[in-house]
């Protein structure tokens, strides 16, 4: 047996201990890749349990949302909600958000460019409408009841800048799912966002684990390994608008969205950044909570009790800095420098 071959069998109780986590990628773990394993039901497992379990805690949290959104929910996977903040305090927070350079990181795919901004405590207290967006009971509600976890998501300004450059298209505009289990992303949106802008995209009821589904994710997680789409190799699966109809699910719905609207969503449901017939940008505040889907509760304590909940944004970039330094891995989102959000550099 070689070296890396003993380097394998010698990590396999790792390997084994880390099924119980979000791990996902099929080309990168050997056990979550293996064709074998996933044809006798490995992937179907964690897809199911992954599930279950966040059933579960939504159900305690179920509080925190009305009757009425937990139906669209459980109907749709995505709630969408109009004029959350008042109109004068929204013109305010659009224009702190608009008008004030600060330091930005950006990612590069194809032709479009993603920009972010932690928003960090100076951030904040510069702008204090921004606190009553973050604390609103819509925000915080929805995005804790969708990510199933009590806890409060991370948050960022992002700027969706699409046509940048002569590039392959955005690869965010195949349908996908995120990942194998349920998770949550929520974008309140700063700017008008046309249907030809890159709207969002989702296909209705996809969030639901159907015998359909769950029959698809284990067909698709046998060849995974071998998939030329390196994100779908990587457990973010990919779906074309024609597989859908055998899924029994419906045609995916872009939403054209006027400013001043918040959709939170389960990206475990087939989605997309819609297509942009020009070069346009989309500025919203960004949620994201993607945990263990294995682990009952949050793991945020530490963080809490050093307060630093609202510095995640920047210490996650600045473990990923330090990764590249150190020479294992890039880090794709690079600093942009000081910069406004919907600012389109020449």
């Amino acid at each position: 047996m070689s070296q890396h071959g003993w380097t394998r069998w010698a990590l396999t109780p790792w390997w084994a201990m880390t099924l119980l986590s979000g791990a996902k990628s099929f080309v990168d773990h050997p056990l979550i890749g293996s064709p074998r394993l996933n044809a006798w039901g490995l992937h179907a497992w964690r897809v199911s349990q992954a599930h279950r379990l966040t059933a579960q805690r939504r159900a305690r949290l179920q509080h925190l949302v009305s009757e009425g959104d937990r139906t669209d929910f459980a109907r749709d996977g995505f709630v969408a909600k109009y004029d959350v903040l008042p109109r004068a305090q929204f013109e305010r927070l659009r224009d702190a958000m608009l008008s004030q350079p600060a330091q930005a990181r950006e990612m590069v795919q194809g032709d479009t460019i993603t920009r972010r901004y932690g928003l960090d405590p100076a951030q904040r207290a510069s702008a204090p409408d921004l606190s009553l967006l973050l604390n609103h009971p819509l925000w915080q509600g929805l995005c804790r009841y969708v990510a199933g976890y009590d806890a409060p998501p991370w948050a960022y300004l992002q700027a969706i800048l699409s046509h940048t450059r002569e590039a392959a298209p955005d690869p965010q505009t195949h349908l996908h799912a995120d990942t194998f289990h349920p998770t949550m992303k929520a974008w309140y949106f700063l700017t008008d966002v046309a249907i030809d802008e890159g709207p969002f995209c989702y296909v209705p009821g996809s969030h639901r684990l159907t015998p359909q589904r769950l029959a698809w994710e284990r067909r698709t997680s046998v060849a995974a390994a071998n998939l030329t789409d390196r994100y779908a190799a990587r457990g973010s699966f990919r779906i074309r608008a024609d597989e859908l109809d055998g899924l029994e699910l419906p045609a995916p719905r872009l939403l054209a969205v006027p400013a001043n609207t918040l959709v939170v969503a389960d990206t475990f449901g087939f989605h997309a950044r819609g297509p942009s017939a020009r070069p346009s940008t989309r500025v919203e505040v960004w949620g994201y909570d993607r945990r263990n889907p294995f682990w009952p509760g949050s793991t945020d304590l530490p963080l809490q009790w050093l307060g630093l909940m609202d510095r995640r944004p920047e210490l996650y970039w600045a473990a990923q800095d330090l990764k590249e330094q150190l020479k294992l891995g890039r880090n794709p989102w690079r600093p942009a420098g000081r910069v406004r959000a919907a600012e389109r550099q020449a």
